[in-house]
């Protein structure tokens, strides 16, 4: 049994996932954390938010995310990606950055005018 806390909603439930059992899971108050507990012990995944260097704008930095969930161990190698990245105003919310960033299908997206 591996025990952890649900992130997806802000109640925060302790679940315990069973490997040995087809990855059930217990303590979970709805659907969503059965659904995350298989999940996390599968194929972890996470959004990324983060920011990137831009040039010409009021500011030195650009807030960023991805587009999808990537899977977590590629979250410095993606990290290492954005540390490099630099884009030039101006820059509307929603704007692809950077298309299909290391093959994972997630496109890095804007997340403010600048």
């Amino acid at each position: 049994m591996k025990d952890m806390v649900c992130i997806v909603c802000p109640v925060g439930c302790r679940i315990s996932v069973d490997e040995e059992n087809d990855y059930s899971v217990i303590g979970n108050k709805c659907p969503k954390g059965a659904t995350y507990g298989k999940k996390e012990l599968t194929f972890p995944t996470r959004t990324i938010t983060s920011t990137v260097k831009i040039k010409n704008a009021i500011h030195n930095r650009l807030p960023v995310k991805t587009s999808t969930e990537i899977p977590k161990n590629m979250i410095f190698d993606i990290m290492r990606e954005l540390n490099k990245l630099e884009v030039s105003s101006p820059i509307k919310v929603g704007d692809v950055v950077l298309k299909n960033i290391l093959n994972t299908g997630a496109d890095i997206i804007a997340t403010r005018d600048m």
